[in-house]
């Protein structure tokens, strides 16, 4: 592996594979889809080829694979769960249809090695238990989301099975944290809307939340350690939003919400939400997708990386470093200057 290739390149993991991958000395392309945010993403390393396009349209791009070994796919659509509504032609079109595109253009351009960012959304069990990559998730039990990240890996497993010279496996990362979210993702969100004050309360529903800059440590490794058509998580530490919210708001210096919302009022408040995603287009915290989600999912986030510390020596560094990393760097960005945060003193 020398010359990569890494789809999202501006998203959460998409920016921090990538610097990862700049230090230790690969050369890079990364795809973007506005070469604006691209530079302002990677003011830092010139060193980086910006390559604009769109997972809707992988013909557009595909010339730029030419001369790559190896693809990190970590470009997703996923807004759905915080913009409200139904995307299914988007969420088939750029995660299905565009990871299938994207893996038949590769192959073309000679690329043999391929990491592909899937999910824990393909894996389901019971309340309570340990969940590893067997664990695999019904269609029948996943919302629009999860059923495209569930066909996706289809599409990645059915391509192995024609193409047994391409070495393709999947990494499966938690809720994702970390520096460099300028999306935000849903994880920026909250930050932002805990230090702001706009978070009204406690919401029910446990996670599995992991450090960005850990699943990008994993997808190299996966690269060059990893079995192909294996699945390895790499889903970090199981938390509930009531242990969650109060260590944001104490690493940010501001007052944490205590109140716990019941779900009657929560699902007024996604329909409104929705509601005003719609006439804003600007992202919500809580959708009705996202809320039925949480009451679907509540402690089935107990995740077993056994195979990936053995196989990748995967390793997860404290949530607390995680969390402080992630408000510093929007603190340094200036995300809260309007705002301002309260001293530690003042929160306690």
């Amino acid at each position: 592996m020398h010359d990569v290739f890494v789809t999202g390149a501006t998203g959460l993991l998409g920016n921090n594979l990538v610097r990862e991958l700049v230090a230790r000395g690969y050369m890079v392309k990364g795809l973007v889809r506005s070469s604006a945010k691209g530079q302002q993403q990677f003011a830092d390393l010139p060193e980086v080829e910006l390559v604009e396009g769109d997972m809707a349209d992988v013909d557009a791009f595909a010339a730029s694979l030419h001369g790559c070994d190896t693809v990190f796919h970590t470009a997703a659509f996923f807004r759905d769960n915080y913009k409200g509504g139904s995307h299914w032609q988007a969420l088939e079109q750029i995660n299905v249809s565009g990871t299938r595109r994207l893996l038949e253009q590769a192959y073309q351009a000679g690329i043999r090695r391929f990491v592909h960012t899937s999910s824990i959304a393909v894996l389901d069990g019971a309340p309570g238990t340990s969940i590893d990559e067997t664990c695999l998730r019904a269609e029948a039990n996943a919302d629009d989301y999860y059923r495209s990240k569930i066909l996706a890996d289809r599409v990645v497993a059915a391509f192995l099975q024609a193409h047994p010279d391409m070495h393709a496996c999947m990494v499966l990362p938690g809720w994702m944290w970390g520096p460099g979210d300028i999306g935000p993702t849903s994880a920026g969100q909250l930050v932002n809307d805990v230090v702001q004050g706009k978070l009204p309360g406690l919401i029910p529903g446990s996670f599995s939340v992991v450090d960005a800059r850990d699943v990008a440590l994993a997808q190299i490794a996966a690269a060059t350690q990893g079995r192909s058509g294996e699945r390895y998580l790499a889903a970090g530490r199981h938390m509930t939003m009531a242990e969650l919210v109060p260590i944001v708001s104490r690493l940010a210096g501001v007052r944490a919400p205590k109140r716990h919302l019941p779900l009657p009022l929560l699902f007024c408040l996604a329909a409104v939400q929705e509601m005003y995603a719609r006439f804003t287009g600007k992202p919500i915290l809580l959708s009705l997708a996202t809320l039925r989600l949480l009451v679907r999912e509540n402690d089935r986030t107990r995740f077993n990386h056994s195979k990936s510390e053995q196989a990748l020596g995967l390793s997860f560094r404290a949530l607390e470093l995680t969390v402080a990393d992630t408000v510093a760097w929007y603190r340094d960005h200036g995300w809260f200057a309007e705002h301002g945060s309260l001293t530690e003193q003042e929160s306690q």
